[in-house]
Protein backbone atom coordinates (compact mmCIF):
# COMPACT_ATOMS: atom_id res chain seq x y z
CA UNK A 1 0.00 0.00 0.00
CA UNK A 2 1.03 3.45 -0.52
CA UNK A 3 1.16 6.05 1.70
CA UNK A 4 -0.81 8.72 1.23
CA UNK A 5 0.69 12.23 0.36
CA UNK A 6 -1.21 15.48 1.09
CA UNK A 7 -0.62 17.55 -1.37
CA UNK A 8 -1.93 21.56 -1.23
CA UNK A 9 -2.47 23.22 -4.35
CA UNK A 10 -2.76 26.94 -4.00
CA UNK A 11 -1.58 29.53 -2.27
CA UNK A 12 -2.94 31.40 1.38
CA UNK A 13 -5.45 33.47 1.63
CA UNK A 14 -4.28 37.03 0.80
CA UNK A 15 -6.68 39.15 2.60
CA UNK A 16 -8.86 38.33 5.57
CA UNK A 17 -10.69 41.72 5.94
CA UNK A 18 -13.89 41.21 4.74
CA UNK A 19 -14.90 38.07 7.12
CA UNK A 20 -16.63 40.40 9.63
CA UNK A 21 -19.03 40.80 6.91
CA UNK A 22 -21.87 37.65 7.04
CA UNK A 23 -21.03 35.56 4.07
CA UNK A 24 -18.82 32.98 3.61
CA UNK A 25 -14.91 32.42 3.59
CA UNK A 26 -13.60 32.86 0.36
CA UNK A 27 -10.40 29.95 -0.45
CA UNK A 28 -7.74 29.77 -2.21
CA UNK A 29 -6.95 26.35 -1.75
CA UNK A 30 -7.66 22.60 -2.28
CA UNK A 31 -6.47 19.77 -0.09
CA UNK A 32 -6.64 16.62 -1.29
CA UNK A 33 -5.11 12.99 -0.67
CA UNK A 34 -2.78 11.86 -3.67
CA UNK A 35 -0.16 8.83 -3.57
CA UNK A 36 3.37 9.76 -4.10
CA UNK A 37 3.94 7.54 -6.47
CA UNK A 38 1.61 5.59 -8.81
CA UNK A 39 -0.10 2.35 -8.16
CA UNK A 40 1.65 0.41 -11.43
CA UNK A 41 4.75 -0.57 -10.74
CA UNK A 42 6.60 0.48 -13.81
CA UNK A 43 10.35 -1.86 -14.73
CA UNK A 44 13.28 -0.66 -13.76
CA UNK A 45 14.81 2.45 -15.91
CA UNK A 46 18.48 2.96 -16.00
CA UNK A 47 19.94 6.37 -17.82
CA UNK A 48 18.73 10.11 -18.94
CA UNK A 49 15.51 10.72 -19.47
CA UNK A 50 14.85 12.85 -22.49
CA UNK A 51 13.94 16.25 -21.94
CA UNK A 52 11.62 16.01 -25.40
CA UNK A 53 9.44 13.21 -24.79
CA UNK A 54 9.09 13.09 -28.58
CA UNK A 55 12.22 11.99 -29.56
CA UNK A 56 11.28 8.70 -27.26
CA UNK A 57 8.86 7.81 -29.45
CA UNK A 58 12.03 7.69 -32.31
CA UNK A 59 10.57 8.86 -35.35
CA UNK A 60 12.82 11.94 -36.98
CA UNK A 61 9.91 13.19 -39.53
CA UNK A 62 7.50 13.39 -36.46
CA UNK A 63 9.74 16.05 -35.19
CA UNK A 64 9.28 17.94 -38.47
CA UNK A 65 5.23 17.89 -38.79
CA UNK A 66 4.98 18.54 -34.90
CA UNK A 67 6.62 21.99 -35.73
CA UNK A 68 4.75 22.51 -39.17
CA UNK A 69 1.74 22.14 -37.13
CA UNK A 70 2.45 24.55 -34.31
CA UNK A 71 3.17 27.23 -36.74
CA UNK A 72 0.02 26.76 -38.75
CA UNK A 73 -2.18 24.99 -36.61
CA UNK A 74 -5.74 27.86 -37.10
CA UNK A 75 -7.06 26.80 -33.62
CA UNK A 76 -3.38 27.05 -31.98
CA UNK A 77 -3.69 30.79 -34.08
CA UNK A 78 -6.94 31.63 -31.81
CA UNK A 79 -5.71 30.07 -28.69
CA UNK A 80 -2.78 33.12 -28.54
CA UNK A 81 -5.37 35.46 -29.70
CA UNK A 82 -7.33 34.93 -26.30
CA UNK A 83 -3.85 34.91 -24.49
CA UNK A 84 -3.44 38.37 -26.13
CA UNK A 85 -7.26 39.48 -24.97
CA UNK A 86 -5.72 38.54 -21.46
CA UNK A 87 -2.52 40.89 -21.31
CA UNK A 88 -4.67 43.87 -22.09
CA UNK A 89 -6.81 42.78 -19.51
CA UNK A 90 -4.33 43.42 -17.10
CA UNK A 91 -3.72 47.00 -18.63
CA UNK A 92 -7.32 47.62 -17.64
CA UNK A 93 -7.27 45.96 -14.29
CA UNK A 94 -3.84 48.28 -13.64
CA UNK A 95 -5.22 51.59 -15.15
CA UNK A 96 -8.26 51.30 -12.51
CA UNK A 97 -6.04 52.19 -9.49
CA UNK A 98 -4.89 55.39 -11.19
CA UNK A 99 -6.29 58.90 -11.82
CA UNK A 100 -8.90 59.35 -14.49
CA UNK A 101 -7.43 62.62 -16.17
CA UNK A 102 -9.73 64.47 -18.92
CA UNK A 103 -8.94 67.34 -20.98
CA UNK A 104 -11.64 69.07 -23.33
CA UNK A 105 -11.99 72.56 -25.20
CA UNK A 106 -14.92 74.44 -26.74
CA UNK A 107 -14.91 77.37 -28.77
CA UNK A 108 -17.97 79.53 -30.15
CA UNK A 109 -18.36 82.53 -32.22
CA UNK A 110 -21.18 84.78 -32.82
CA UNK A 111 -22.92 87.55 -34.57
CA UNK A 112 -23.83 90.74 -32.94
CA UNK A 113 -27.37 91.97 -33.58
CA UNK A 114 -26.78 95.01 -33.39
CA UNK A 115 -23.43 95.30 -35.79
CA UNK A 116 -23.41 92.44 -38.93
CA UNK A 117 -19.76 93.55 -38.97
CA UNK A 118 -19.54 92.26 -34.73
CA UNK A 119 -18.61 88.70 -33.49
CA UNK A 120 -17.94 87.57 -30.12
CA UNK A 121 -15.93 84.80 -29.77
CA UNK A 122 -15.46 82.63 -26.70
CA UNK A 123 -13.07 79.77 -25.95
CA UNK A 124 -12.96 77.04 -23.35
CA UNK A 125 -10.56 74.55 -21.88
CA UNK A 126 -11.03 72.18 -18.84
CA UNK A 127 -8.90 70.05 -17.20
CA UNK A 128 -10.86 67.73 -15.23
CA UNK A 129 -9.18 64.51 -13.18
CA UNK A 130 -10.69 61.81 -10.71
CA UNK A 131 -9.25 59.07 -8.29
CA UNK A 132 -11.25 56.45 -6.54
CA UNK A 133 -8.73 55.85 -3.30
CA UNK A 134 -8.62 52.65 -2.74
CA UNK A 135 -9.22 52.60 0.87
CA UNK A 136 -10.07 48.78 1.12
CA UNK A 137 -8.16 47.37 -1.45
CA UNK A 138 -10.88 46.51 -4.12
CA UNK A 139 -9.34 47.87 -6.88
CA UNK A 140 -6.16 45.73 -5.74
CA UNK A 141 -8.23 42.45 -5.62
CA UNK A 142 -9.51 43.34 -9.49
CA UNK A 143 -6.15 44.13 -10.47
CA UNK A 144 -4.48 40.87 -9.21
CA UNK A 145 -7.39 38.94 -10.72
CA UNK A 146 -7.09 40.13 -13.94
CA UNK A 147 -3.13 39.04 -13.53
CA UNK A 148 -4.16 35.71 -12.58
CA UNK A 149 -6.53 35.77 -15.79
CA UNK A 150 -3.40 36.00 -17.50
CA UNK A 151 -1.60 33.26 -16.09
CA UNK A 152 -4.38 30.88 -17.27
CA UNK A 153 -4.47 32.25 -20.41
CA UNK A 154 -0.92 31.57 -20.38
CA UNK A 155 -1.61 28.04 -19.21
CA UNK A 156 -4.12 27.61 -21.30
CA UNK A 157 -2.25 28.44 -24.76
CA UNK A 158 0.43 25.80 -22.98
CA UNK A 159 -2.21 23.06 -22.85
CA UNK A 160 -3.44 24.12 -26.25
CA UNK A 161 0.19 23.63 -27.71
CA UNK A 162 0.97 20.61 -25.54
CA UNK A 163 -2.26 18.77 -26.63
CA UNK A 164 -1.86 19.83 -30.55
CA UNK A 165 1.62 18.09 -30.55
CA UNK A 166 -0.01 15.14 -28.94
CA UNK A 167 -2.94 14.97 -31.03
CA UNK A 168 -0.37 15.41 -34.45
CA UNK A 169 2.11 12.76 -33.04
CA UNK A 170 -1.11 10.23 -33.02
CA UNK A 171 -2.62 11.22 -36.07
CA UNK A 172 0.78 10.79 -37.43
CA UNK A 173 1.08 7.08 -36.19
CA UNK A 174 -2.59 6.45 -37.02
CA UNK A 175 -1.88 7.30 -40.66
CA UNK A 176 1.43 5.39 -40.39
CA UNK A 177 -1.08 2.49 -38.99
CA UNK A 178 -3.42 3.23 -41.61
CA UNK A 179 -1.20 2.99 -45.09
CA UNK A 180 0.43 -0.52 -43.23
CA UNK A 181 -2.72 -1.90 -43.17
CA UNK A 182 -3.52 -1.03 -46.67
CA UNK A 183 -0.21 -2.31 -48.03
CA UNK A 184 -1.40 -5.85 -46.06
CA UNK A 185 -4.80 -5.63 -47.33
CA UNK A 186 -2.73 -5.57 -51.06
CA UNK A 187 -0.76 -8.20 -50.22
CA UNK A 188 -3.64 -10.54 -49.39
CA UNK A 189 -5.96 -9.83 -51.82
CA UNK A 190 -3.20 -10.62 -53.96
CA UNK A 191 -2.63 -13.39 -52.21
CA UNK A 192 -6.04 -14.65 -52.03
CA UNK A 193 -6.50 -14.28 -56.14
CA UNK A 194 -3.77 -16.26 -56.66
CA UNK A 195 -4.97 -19.67 -54.42
CA UNK A 196 -8.50 -19.20 -55.59
CA UNK A 197 -6.73 -19.79 -59.10
CA UNK A 198 -4.90 -22.68 -58.17
CA UNK A 199 -7.94 -24.27 -56.49
CA UNK A 200 -10.00 -23.34 -59.00
CA UNK A 201 -7.52 -25.07 -62.01
CA UNK A 202 -6.49 -28.06 -59.36
CA UNK A 203 -10.80 -28.56 -58.75
CA UNK A 204 -11.02 -28.62 -62.98
CA UNK A 205 -8.21 -30.67 -63.64
CA UNK A 206 -10.07 -33.45 -60.99
CA UNK A 207 -7.55 -32.92 -58.23
CA UNK A 208 -9.37 -34.74 -54.80
CA UNK A 209 -7.60 -32.36 -52.64
CA UNK A 210 -9.70 -29.52 -54.66
CA UNK A 211 -13.61 -29.80 -53.52
CA UNK A 212 -16.50 -27.63 -54.22
CA UNK A 213 -16.15 -25.91 -50.48
CA UNK A 214 -12.56 -25.72 -51.13
CA UNK A 215 -13.41 -23.17 -54.32
CA UNK A 216 -16.28 -21.88 -52.33
CA UNK A 217 -14.15 -20.51 -49.37
CA UNK A 218 -10.94 -19.53 -51.95
CA UNK A 219 -13.73 -16.98 -53.82
CA UNK A 220 -15.36 -16.04 -50.28
CA UNK A 221 -11.35 -15.37 -49.29
CA UNK A 222 -11.12 -13.17 -52.67
CA UNK A 223 -14.41 -11.10 -52.58
CA UNK A 224 -13.54 -10.09 -48.57
CA UNK A 225 -9.97 -9.60 -49.41
CA UNK A 226 -11.49 -7.09 -52.15
CA UNK A 227 -14.14 -5.21 -49.57
CA UNK A 228 -11.15 -5.27 -46.76
CA UNK A 229 -8.67 -3.34 -49.59
CA UNK A 230 -11.59 -0.66 -50.53
CA UNK A 231 -12.30 -0.51 -46.45
CA UNK A 232 -8.68 0.09 -46.02
CA UNK A 233 -8.36 3.06 -48.86
CA UNK A 234 -10.88 5.02 -47.10
CA UNK A 235 -9.69 4.89 -43.96
CA UNK A 236 -5.94 5.81 -45.27
CA UNK A 237 -7.84 8.79 -47.11
CA UNK A 238 -9.32 9.55 -43.33
CA UNK A 239 -6.53 9.38 -41.66
CA UNK A 240 -4.56 11.82 -44.13
CA UNK A 241 -7.84 14.17 -44.03
CA UNK A 242 -6.84 14.41 -39.91
CA UNK A 243 -3.81 14.67 -39.94
CA UNK A 244 -3.87 17.56 -42.57
CA UNK A 245 -6.49 19.68 -40.20
CA UNK A 246 -3.94 19.43 -37.25
CA UNK A 247 -1.31 20.60 -39.94
CA UNK A 248 -3.49 23.27 -41.18
CA UNK A 249 -3.49 21.84 -45.10
CA UNK A 250 -6.53 21.38 -47.50
CA UNK A 251 -7.65 17.79 -46.18
CA UNK A 252 -7.39 15.97 -49.37
CA UNK A 253 -6.27 12.98 -48.05
CA UNK A 254 -3.23 12.34 -50.26
CA UNK A 255 -0.31 13.30 -47.15
CA UNK A 256 2.61 11.06 -47.41
CA UNK A 257 2.79 8.74 -44.36
CA UNK A 258 5.62 6.69 -43.29
CA UNK A 259 6.45 3.05 -43.59
CA UNK A 260 6.76 1.68 -40.45
CA UNK A 261 5.76 2.20 -36.77
CA UNK A 262 8.60 3.16 -34.76
CA UNK A 263 9.70 1.30 -31.94
CA UNK A 264 10.22 2.55 -28.50
CA UNK A 265 13.47 1.78 -27.14
CA UNK A 266 12.71 3.38 -23.73
CA UNK A 267 10.89 1.80 -20.90
CA UNK A 268 8.81 3.91 -18.28
CA UNK A 269 10.63 4.65 -15.23
CA UNK A 270 9.84 3.48 -12.04
CA UNK A 271 8.50 5.63 -9.76
CA UNK A 272 7.11 8.68 -11.40
CA UNK A 273 6.52 10.88 -9.11
CA UNK A 274 3.14 12.57 -8.26
CA UNK A 275 3.88 15.85 -8.19
CA UNK A 276 4.95 15.42 -12.15
CA UNK A 277 1.39 16.40 -12.24
CA UNK A 278 1.79 19.61 -10.86
CA UNK A 279 3.27 21.30 -14.31
CA UNK A 280 0.44 20.00 -16.37
CA UNK A 281 -0.80 23.07 -17.75
CA UNK A 282 -4.53 22.67 -17.58
CA UNK A 283 -4.63 22.36 -13.43
CA UNK A 284 -1.85 25.55 -13.48
CA UNK A 285 -4.46 26.64 -15.11
CA UNK A 286 -7.03 25.69 -12.98
CA UNK A 287 -5.17 26.72 -9.92
CA UNK A 288 -5.17 30.04 -11.50
CA UNK A 289 -8.45 30.24 -11.88
CA UNK A 290 -9.30 29.61 -8.23
CA UNK A 291 -6.90 32.50 -7.19
CA UNK A 292 -8.94 34.66 -9.55
CA UNK A 293 -12.36 33.91 -8.33
CA UNK A 294 -10.87 34.64 -4.56
CA UNK A 295 -10.04 38.31 -5.70
CA UNK A 296 -13.15 38.98 -7.34
CA UNK A 297 -15.02 37.48 -4.18
CA UNK A 298 -12.77 39.95 -2.22
CA UNK A 299 -13.52 42.49 -4.19
CA UNK A 300 -17.65 42.18 -4.31
CA UNK A 301 -17.47 41.93 -0.54
CA UNK A 302 -15.64 44.88 -0.50
CA UNK A 303 -17.62 46.79 -2.64
CA UNK A 304 -20.62 47.11 0.39
CA UNK A 305 -17.98 49.39 1.84
CA UNK A 306 -18.14 52.95 0.68
CA UNK A 307 -15.74 54.10 -1.74
CA UNK A 308 -14.26 57.93 -1.80
CA UNK A 309 -12.86 59.71 -4.88
CA UNK A 310 -10.66 62.65 -5.09
CA UNK A 311 -11.71 65.03 -8.04
CA UNK A 312 -10.46 68.03 -9.32
CA UNK A 313 -11.54 70.26 -11.88
CA UNK A 314 -9.77 73.68 -13.67
CA UNK A 315 -11.36 75.39 -16.29
CA UNK A 316 -10.85 78.50 -18.06
CA UNK A 317 -13.51 80.70 -20.81
CA UNK A 318 -10.49 82.84 -21.94
CA UNK A 319 -7.52 82.59 -23.89
CA UNK A 320 -5.51 81.74 -20.40
CA UNK A 321 -5.56 78.12 -18.47
CA UNK A 322 -6.56 78.91 -15.09
CA UNK A 323 -4.16 77.24 -12.32
CA UNK A 324 -5.37 73.49 -11.21
CA UNK A 325 -7.20 73.53 -8.22
CA UNK A 326 -8.46 70.52 -6.07
CA UNK A 327 -11.70 71.24 -5.01
CA UNK A 328 -11.81 69.55 -0.58
CA UNK A 329 -15.87 70.19 -1.36
CA UNK A 330 -15.41 67.88 -4.33
CA UNK A 331 -14.24 64.55 -1.74
CA UNK A 332 -17.14 65.48 0.70
CA UNK A 333 -19.59 65.03 -1.84
CA UNK A 334 -18.03 61.89 -3.91
CA UNK A 335 -17.89 60.04 -0.60
CA UNK A 336 -21.04 61.11 0.31
CA UNK A 337 -22.70 59.94 -2.85
CA UNK A 338 -20.87 56.51 -2.60
CA UNK A 339 -21.97 55.80 0.82
CA UNK A 340 -25.88 56.99 -0.26
CA UNK A 341 -25.56 54.25 -3.10
CA UNK A 342 -24.52 51.46 -1.20
CA UNK A 343 -27.07 51.77 0.95
CA UNK A 344 -29.49 52.14 -1.75
CA UNK A 345 -28.35 49.42 -3.73
CA UNK A 346 -27.33 47.33 -0.81
CA UNK A 347 -30.04 43.85 -1.93
CA UNK A 348 -28.42 43.56 -5.10
CA UNK A 349 -24.78 44.30 -3.94
CA UNK A 350 -24.98 41.45 -1.27
CA UNK A 351 -26.56 39.22 -3.86
CA UNK A 352 -23.60 39.88 -6.38
CA UNK A 353 -21.10 39.33 -3.43
CA UNK A 354 -23.06 35.57 -2.47
CA UNK A 355 -22.29 34.83 -6.19
CA UNK A 356 -18.94 35.50 -6.29
CA UNK A 357 -18.56 33.50 -3.11
CA UNK A 358 -20.59 30.46 -4.75
CA UNK A 359 -18.33 30.88 -7.82
CA UNK A 360 -15.08 30.97 -5.96
CA UNK A 361 -16.24 27.78 -4.72
CA UNK A 362 -17.22 26.36 -7.63
CA UNK A 363 -13.74 26.86 -8.83
CA UNK A 364 -12.47 24.76 -6.16
CA UNK A 365 -14.76 21.99 -6.63
CA UNK A 366 -13.73 22.49 -10.33
CA UNK A 367 -10.52 21.75 -9.32
CA UNK A 368 -10.34 18.74 -7.02
CA UNK A 369 -12.49 17.09 -10.00
CA UNK A 370 -9.31 18.43 -12.35
CA UNK A 371 -6.63 17.04 -9.93
CA UNK A 372 -8.46 13.34 -9.48
CA UNK A 373 -9.40 13.23 -13.28
CA UNK A 374 -5.51 13.83 -14.11
CA UNK A 375 -4.29 11.28 -11.31
CA UNK A 376 -6.97 8.91 -13.56
CA UNK A 377 -5.45 9.58 -16.52
CA UNK A 378 -1.81 8.63 -15.59
CA UNK A 379 -3.10 5.64 -13.50
CA UNK A 380 -5.00 4.56 -16.62
CA UNK A 381 -2.19 5.04 -18.99
CA UNK A 382 0.46 3.36 -16.72
CA UNK A 383 -1.99 0.55 -16.52
CA UNK A 384 -2.66 0.43 -20.49
CA UNK A 385 1.48 0.21 -20.34
CA UNK A 386 1.91 -2.74 -18.95
CA UNK A 387 -0.69 -4.30 -19.82
CA UNK A 388 -0.24 -3.80 -23.53
CA UNK A 389 3.40 -4.94 -22.75
CA UNK A 390 2.38 -8.39 -21.89
CA UNK A 391 -0.09 -8.50 -24.98
CA UNK A 392 3.27 -7.56 -26.72
CA UNK A 393 4.95 -10.24 -25.69
CA UNK A 394 1.85 -13.05 -26.50
CA UNK A 395 0.85 -11.81 -29.85
CA UNK A 396 4.65 -11.84 -30.96
CA UNK A 397 4.78 -15.46 -30.42
CA UNK A 398 1.00 -16.29 -31.81
CA UNK A 399 2.68 -14.17 -34.67
CA UNK A 400 5.20 -16.16 -34.89
CA UNK A 401 3.80 -19.72 -35.24
CA UNK A 402 0.92 -18.38 -37.60
CA UNK A 403 3.76 -17.86 -40.18
CA UNK A 404 5.52 -20.88 -39.47
CA UNK A 405 1.86 -22.88 -39.86
CA UNK A 406 1.29 -21.06 -42.97
CA UNK A 407 4.87 -21.99 -44.41
CA UNK A 408 4.45 -25.81 -43.22
CA UNK A 409 0.93 -26.10 -44.59
CA UNK A 410 1.67 -24.81 -48.16
CA UNK A 411 4.50 -27.53 -47.79
CA UNK A 412 2.21 -30.50 -46.94
CA UNK A 413 -0.41 -29.22 -49.19
CA UNK A 414 2.12 -29.22 -52.46
CA UNK A 415 3.01 -32.94 -50.86
CA UNK A 416 -0.94 -33.91 -50.98
CA UNK A 417 -0.90 -34.98 -47.28
CA UNK A 418 -3.18 -31.78 -46.57
CA UNK A 419 -6.35 -30.66 -48.50
CA UNK A 420 -6.19 -26.78 -49.18
CA UNK A 421 -8.84 -25.76 -46.84
CA UNK A 422 -6.24 -26.18 -44.53
CA UNK A 423 -4.35 -24.26 -46.10
CA UNK A 424 -6.96 -21.52 -46.31
CA UNK A 425 -7.16 -21.81 -42.60
CA UNK A 426 -3.50 -21.08 -41.93
CA UNK A 427 -2.98 -17.97 -44.20
CA UNK A 428 -6.34 -16.45 -42.95
CA UNK A 429 -4.82 -16.82 -39.19
CA UNK A 430 -1.53 -15.79 -40.72
CA UNK A 431 -3.60 -12.06 -41.67
CA UNK A 432 -4.70 -12.12 -38.78
CA UNK A 433 -1.86 -11.93 -36.33
CA UNK A 434 -0.16 -9.31 -38.89
CA UNK A 435 -3.13 -6.76 -38.35
CA UNK A 436 -3.24 -7.55 -34.85
CA UNK A 437 0.22 -6.58 -34.61
CA UNK A 438 -0.17 -3.31 -36.53
CA UNK A 439 -2.80 -2.12 -34.40
CA UNK A 440 -0.92 -3.44 -30.63
CA UNK A 441 1.81 -1.62 -31.99
CA UNK A 442 -0.06 1.26 -32.39
CA UNK A 443 -1.66 1.27 -29.50
CA UNK A 444 1.33 1.13 -27.57
CA UNK A 445 2.17 4.26 -29.10
CA UNK A 446 -0.83 6.36 -28.47
CA UNK A 447 -0.86 5.03 -24.98
CA UNK A 448 3.01 6.10 -24.26
CA UNK A 449 1.72 9.75 -26.02
CA UNK A 450 -1.42 9.37 -23.63
CA UNK A 451 0.71 9.38 -20.72
CA UNK A 452 3.25 11.80 -21.82
CA UNK A 453 -0.06 14.20 -22.15
CA UNK A 454 -1.21 13.01 -18.46
CA UNK A 455 1.75 13.47 -17.11
CA UNK A 456 2.08 17.05 -18.65
CA UNK A 457 5.44 16.30 -20.85
CA UNK A 458 8.52 14.12 -19.90
CA UNK A 459 9.37 11.36 -17.01
CA UNK A 460 11.43 13.90 -15.12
Amino acid sequence: MLKPLAILIAIPLLLGNCNSLKFGKVKERSEISVPDSWSVPSKSYSGKVENKWLNSLNDKKLIKITNEALNNNYDLKASALLLESAKEGTIIGKSARLPFINLSGSGSRSRNNESNEEYNSNYGLTLAASWEVDLWGRLKNLDLASRENLLQAEADYKAAKLSLVANTAKSWFNLITAQQLLDLAVKTKESYVANARIIERNYKAGDQTASPLAVQFARNNVASAERNLINQKLSREEAARSLELLLGKYPSGQFGSGNELPTMKKNVPAGLPSELLLRRPDLISAAAAVRASSQRAEASMKDLLPSFSLTGRGSNSSRKLDQFILDPETIVWSAATSLAQTLFRAGSQRASARIALQQNERSIRRFSSEIFRALREVESALATEKSLAEQNKYLSTELRQAELAEKQAMRDYSEGLIRIISVLEAQRRAVASRRAMIFLKNQRLQNRIDLHLALGGSFN
